[in-house]
């Protein structure tokens, strides 16, 4: 039964793909082309190997391709999907737009003055009475040669504004991912917290999503911008890789060099589950890091614990609370690692101070961030819930299309303000 559920899931994403890129390759080349030119043989080409890439691009890690065939297909597969949907929205609003171009240029043909026909001299005899000159028929204007008709110069005017509107906002979004993320700053106050704790600042950085696209380059600009910071304590909070260790190792050593008074901790993320959980875990405590498999510390005042992600439940590895937690001394406040904001129910359970999370991206590719709040009690920022307070980071890389929209890549310093202070 799950079997043909995603059968028809799948069928009905093919679907929606076929009809967009159908309606986008009408909207951009058959309306605007003329059959039989260079320009539509080229769009209807591009309208046939884009979601081919952005296929490949998709399935290939999955299906265990070589990586070299991955990188080769994630660049333009991926970006292809972020200009589509921004392509395809900016149409849609073209769509508004079309009958009103359509009017002011009818109207501002109808109010161009008519031109005057020129007088033809006609000579009668000098005998002959006068008679009443003959006009001549009114020329009738044509196009001048070459011009577009109306309706192929409306069609062109929407679709060239769509298309620098749709390009230029996914240009943008992939600028943000590609010079990295920026250095955000939150104090939360915890009532249990020590007065000698007070003022701890914990850096938070989660979704780095190192894969074909984000590379040591990309783990370079992270670890630089968090020591930046000199935190005193370093939370990496899942999905640090799209990969396997064999083919992203490297771009994850620069990580050695992550520095705090207290260390760096991590917990798993989903993609870890997707991409050999156990080699990560080994690989990134090589590194100098300290993974927390439903474990907890005591560090600076206060417990810092954390979970596994809810994918590891397939492998029976999924989050356990009641032994990250069940045996903590409740007058100690305690911050909670856990890639997803879904766990908080959990958290407050077991009398969670703080916890800090990722996941969402916070959405992303606008309006991404709408469909996030469907699965998530949080998708970006702080919150409280009971007694406990989540809070949730945009995350420091992105999945898939290497770029944001809306929701920019983020490292946050959590500061934490002592109740006693």
């Amino acid at each position: 039964m799950r079997v043909v559920g995603f059968a028809l899931a799948a069928v009905a994403v093919l679907a929606l793909l076929v009809g967009v890129h159908r309606y986008v390759w009408r909207r951009f080349v058959g309306d605007t082309t003329t059959p039989g030119s260079p320009w539509r043989r080229a769009g209807t080409a591009a309208a046939y190997v884009l979601p081919l890439l952005s296929v490949g691009a998709l399935v290939s890690g999955r299906a265990g391709a070589p990586f070299l065939l991955q990188q080769v297909l994630a660049w333009p597969g991926f970006l292809w999907l972020a200009a589509l949907l921004y392509l395809t929205l900016a149409l849609l609003v073209g769509e508004a737009v079309r009958p009103l171009l359509r009017r002011w240029l009818a109207r501002r043909s109808a109010a161009a003055p008519e031109p005057e026909p020129e007088a033809v001299p006609v000579s009668v005899p000098a005998s002959a009475p006068e008679a009443a000159p003959v006009p001549e028929p009114e020329p009738v204007p044509e196009p001048a040669p070459g011009a577009p008709s109306r309706r192929l110069f409306v069609a062109r005017a929407v679709g060239g504004a769509a298309a620098v509107a749709g390009l230029g906002v996914t240009g943008y979004g992939a600028y943000g991912v590609l010079r990295g993320p920026r250095v955000k700053r939150v104090t939360v106050p915890l009532a249990r917290l020590p007065r000698s704790a007070h003022g701890f600042r914990i850096a938070v950085v989660s979704d780095i999503h190192l894969g074909p696209i984000l590379g040591r380059s990309h783990t370079q600009r992270v670890v630089d911008a968090v020591n930046g910071t000199q935190p005193d304590l370093i939370a990496v909070v899942g999905d640090l890789v799209d990969g396997s260790v064999a083919d992203l190792g490297p771009a994850a050593e620069p990580l050695a060099a992550l520095r705090a008074r207290h260390g760096a901790f991590f917990v798993t993320g989903n993609h870890e589950y997707y991409s050999g959980a156990a080699q990560w875990v080994d690989h990134v405590r090589e590194l100098g890091l300290h993974p927390l498999e439903n474990a907890r510390v005591e560090t600076g005042g206060f417990d810092l614990a954390g979970v596994n992600d809810i994918a590891g439940e397939s492998e029976g590895l999924g989050p356990d609370f009641a032994r990250a937690l069940g045996d903590r001394d409740p007058g100690r406040a305690v911050v909670l690692m856990a890639h997803q904001p879904v766990v908080v129910d959990e958290a407050v359970e077991y009398g969670v101070d703080l916890q800090l999370s990722g996941h969402t991206h916070g959405g992303q590719l606008w309006p991404g961030n709408h469909i996030a709040e469907l699965s998530n009690p949080t998708v970006a920022g702080l919150e409280r819930y009971g007694d406990t307070q989540l809070y949730v980071t945009r995350g420091a890389g992105a999945w898939g299309p290497p770029v944001r929209v809306g929701a920019p890549s983020d490292i946050t310093v959590v500061e934490l303000a002592s109740g006693q202070a």
